[in-house]
């Protein structure tokens, strides 16, 4: 079983200055929405800050403690409504 903060460790983790937000979706902690802000995502499209996110997770994702994943990816600039 994957928690809040293991979750959020690992982003921060592969992405540095992640901020990270964690929701479980169903109560059962393997189905999250993540929210990840992060200037690492400065340049790349939708498609590639989604691959950097399940890359970072890719253990859990493969041994199934994340059965499903929503993403929300923003630079720091995107979230301030920039």
């Amino acid at each position: 079983m994957m928690t809040f903060e293991d979750l959020s460790t690992q982003l921060q983790q592969a992405l540095g200055d992640a901020e990270v937000s964690v929701l479980d979706r169903t109560g059962t902690m393997d189905h999250f929405t993540v929210k990840v802000i992060s200037n690492a995502f400065e340049g790349k499209n939708l498609l590639d800050r989604h691959r950097m996110i399940y890359q970072a997770l890719d253990a859990p994702m493969k041994d199934g403690r994340i059965h499903a994943l929503e993403i929300q990816a923003k630079t720091r600039n995107e979230a301030q409504g920039g």
